[in-house]
């Protein structure tokens, strides 16, 4: 069986994330062909984005015809679904679910869902809708005056009346409704002045009756007028919820004559209502700020030529220049001047960085992502002490800090395991109440008292029962932790990523380049007896500067380091014994480097019995060993090994503090190098001479055996990390490969990040956790206390204010600190 990939932007342009129902229904429609057997996303290729993984039966189908099939599938998705990304303002948890409702009765919306700091995401099908109806509904329904696109994936949109995101951000566009600006604030603030009038003039003055009546009706007006409009609507969508309580139980105090406790119910629901959207704004505010690090303008050399333009102008190639304390207004690379530079914006590493000119600006434009970070530079970040003159290398809506806020604001819309047990916990609960109020109702049956006390318990049960705590509980907590997790140089993608790695208590690290440097470096340099260390490492670096090999590369710049100015003879005349080794002239002498193996294939004396001992010694602590013979006399020999990160050590034992309990490294090494590093850093196990997919077979045991976070690069570690409950990226700044693959991405090169990801994690699953049991702990108090005789009042103060707690409580969340 054969196979094809073919990159998913190029089939489906249109579709925003991985998870969208059209990479499901691509898949399903190649299924169906004849010759196909399977069609699935891969991650596996090094350096790519998704792909569309075809496998086919080349007896029946041509690869040709498959890669027409999947583009003619593609297209016809492509014209058939539309996806839809924006932002509105930033509401509370019920009036987000009624504007899903809304949205999805929009005809030819497939899916809609309203993250409750205004992240919206709606799939339709393009037969039926389009996005302007989509907009209109979304404007209207979620009251605002406008709705700034929040999608950057090539999706058609009409971006008239739409202001830059800059603006938006600046503003408060709080329910617009009748008055416009907070006007559901200023609406629940008239419902409490009118109540508190009506109280006043009913219990210490001798007013006619119908003044302080006037004054409750107009609390009910005032207090019950967004809550109607939510409650209608979901009702239209057939969903009985928490507003449809609150309001029958105001209209059963209203009907019993209490019009100031059903007033009173209003006002602390719609005052509630406000606080919560105003809670949510500081959560959505939070991720804002990502947009706002980026400069307006640019300072661009355009034709040995300066002037400034704005970011979006900004082409690749062009040169910009960045004075002292400006920010950086795109991503590119460093081809003139050195300066350290503040990433903490982006990556959350709170030491300014070293940065310098690239070598070869030419060969750097080729191959951007590969340069190392002190050639780097992304759009945010902030240019602390020189000039610097800087290569473009994508334009501001593919940058970095673009695709970052893209991702926080799609991540905010997918659900979390929590936030689906509440919803259905809701659908069931909701109906269940109202039997219960029901049956509470003809209490005068089977006991000795009036209907209209019998109606009143009904009513403060009705009070009691509506979950509004739990529905804020999760997004709340969810929200604040996402937040957080971006300010901190951490990318979290939703509310499943983020409890999942708060539960694991198992960790696997590839080697190469996430422990350890990514890089040999030379350890030991041991000469044999008669020999000056000086002299082993001249001959080896005039061999070895011949090479372009890495551990060639290593020998030289570690042993030029260590000699200083002592001159180095010149080599001639390299060969290369593959597999084994090199060979070359030095001062009219032949010398040989390699493997111990080697010495027993070419002519001249056998490796002695002292310099196999000390090669047998290197290799048990891990290292590439280089034997060193000059003619024919052994030299000695040079051990080198990719030692691990500064961080490593630290990290494994601060995740040990945090109560991780099993730390794995897997590595495609030998198992003495990966025992080697295992032990120096600190890990429990280590599993050596893996090919890519043997860590996939690794991960799906480990995953059988509880849960397991895989920690790699974003690109070769793919499919290990796709196998894994959670999928850690390391240095994903400016990596396109990187952001798509991982569930959480650390922007930072840096393992250090990684015990703040985990702890915050750890909070976040313990706050909602805290608040899933102080809301349905307030409901299992509040409905036996009022079925028992508690008052609507008493029942209204506690359960709004455990709704208050709740959403405060989620809010620490943003000032989490590593040390927590």
């Amino acid at each position: 069986m054969n196979k094809v990939k073919i990159e998913l932007s190029f089939l489906l342009p249109g579709v925003p994330d991985i998870p969208d129902r059209c990479v499901e229904r691509i898949s399903e429609r190649l299924r169906e062909h004849a010759g196909i057997d399977d069609a699935h996303v891969s991650t596996a290729d090094k350096g790519q984005p998704h792909r569309l993984c075809i496998h086919f039966s080349p007896d029946a189908i041509s690869m040709a015809e498959v890669e027409q099939i999947a583009r003619r599938e593609g297209a016809k998705l492509e014209d058939r679904y539309g996806h839809f990304v924006r932002r509105i303002e930033a509401v509370h948890a019920r009036r987000a679910s009624a504007i899903e409702s809304r949205l999805t009765r929009v005809s030819g919306v497939l899916e809609a869902v309203v993250a409750p700091d205004g992240a919206v995401r709606v799939e339709y099908d393009r037969k039926v809708a389009n996005d302007q109806a989509v907009e209109t509904a979304l404007v209207k329904w979620s009251r605002t005056s406008e709705v700034v696109e929040a999608d950057h994936t090539g999706d058609e949109h009409d971006d008239q009346g739409h202001e830059d995101d800059h603006d938006h951000a600046g503003r408060d566009h709080a329910h617009g409704g009748v008055f416009g600006l907070r006007s559901e604030l200023i609406f629940a603030v008239l419902c409490g002045v009118f109540l508190l009038v009506g109280w006043l003039l009913e219990t210490f003055t001798e007013v006619i009756d119908w003044v302080p009546l006037v004054c409750f009706i107009a609390a009910y007006i005032f207090g019950g007028y967004y809550t109607v409009l939510e409650a209608v609507e979901k009702i239209r969508d057939g969903k009985f919820e928490i507003d449809f309580l609150m309001l029958i139980a105001a209209a059963g105090a209203a009907s019993l004559g209490a019009w100031a406790e059903g007033a009173l119910l209003l006002f602390l629901f719609s005052i509630g209502h406000a606080l919560e959207g105003y809670a949510m704004g500081r959560a959505k505010r939070a991720i804002e700020a990502l947009a706002e690090l980026a400069p307006r303008t640019a300072r661009v050399r355009r034709n040995g030529t300066e002037s400034e333009v704005p970011v979006e102008e900004l082409v690749v190639g062009d040169i910009v220049v960045i004075k002292p304390d400006e920010r950086v207004p795109a991503d590119g690379f460093v081809i003139l001047g050195e300066s350290s530079i503040n990433q903490a914006p982006i990556t959350g590493e709170s030491v300014p960085v070293d940065k310098r000119p690239v070598s070869d600006a030419d060969a750097a434009a080729d191959d951007p992502e590969s340069l190392p970070p002190e050639h780097r530079a992304f759009a945010g970040t902030i240019n602390k002490s020189g000039a610097l003159e800087i290569q473009v290398t994508k334009i501001a809506a593919e940058n970095t800090l673009a695709r970052v806020v893209t991702m926080v604001s799609e991540a905010e819309t997918r659900v979390s395991p929590t936030q689906k047990f509440t919803k259905r916990f809701e659908k069931y609960f909701v109906p269940s109440v109202i039997v219960l109020v029901v049956l509470l109702m003809f209490a005068p049956l089977v006991l000795d008292e009036s209907f209209s006390e019998s109606f009143y318990r009904a009513m403060a049960v009705l009070v009691a029962a509506s979950p509004c705590a739990l529905a804020i509980a999760t997004p709340s907590a969810v929200l604040s932790g996402v937040a957080r997790a971006a300010r901190g140089g951490i990318l979290v993608k939703g509310g499943g990523p983020l409890e999942s790695l708060g539960s694991l208590n198992a960790i696997a690290f590839d080697k190469t380049g996430t422990l350890t440097e990514g890089e040999p470096k030379v350890t030991d340099v041991v000469a044999t007896d008669d020999i000056e260390e000086t002299e082993l490492l001249r001959t080896a670096i005039a061999v070895e500067d011949l090479s372009k090999h890495p551990l060639a590369k290593a020998v030289v710049r570690d042993g030029k380091a260590k000699l200083g100015d002592t001159e180095i003879p010149e080599a001639t005349d390299l060969q290369s014994i593959t597999g084994r080794g090199i060979q070359a002239t030095v001062e009219g002498e032949v010398v040989h480097i390699g493997k111990d193996d080697l010495f027993a294939e070419v002519d001249g004396p056998s490796l002695p019995d002292s310099v196999r001992k000390t090669v047998e010694s290197l290799e048990r602590n891990g290292r590439t060993t280089m034997v060193v013979r000059r003619a024919d006399r052994y030299l000695g020999v040079i051990g080198l090994m990719d030692t691990p990160r500064e961080a490593s050590k630290r990290t494994i034992a601060r995740l040990r503090e945090l109560g991780i309990e099993r730390m794995i490294m897997i590595s495609g090494d030998n198992q003495q190098v990966a025992d080697a590093v295992a032990k120096e850093v600190g890990l429990d196990e280590a599993r050596g001479d893996l090919m890519p997919d043997d860590k996939v077979s690794e991960i799906i045991k480990l995953q059988r055996e509880g849960g397991v976070a895989m920690v790699g690069d974003g690109v070769n570690d793919a499919p290990a990390m796709a196998s894994a409950s959670v999928g850690i990226a390391m240095g994903a700044a400016g990596s396109d490969v990187a952001l798509e693959t991982a569930d959480v991405a650390l922007m930072a090169d840096n393992l250090d990040h990684l015990p703040l990801a985990i702890g915050l994690s750890r909070s976040t699953r313990s706050i909602i956790r805290q608040n899933l049991w102080m809301s349905l702990g307030m409901v299992a108090f509040l409905v036996p206390a009022t079925i028992l005789g508690l008052n609507i009042g008493p029942a209204v103060a506690l359960h709004e204010g455990s709704t208050l707690v709740v959403v405060f409580n989620a809010l620490r969340l943003l000032a989490y600190k590593p040390n927590n």
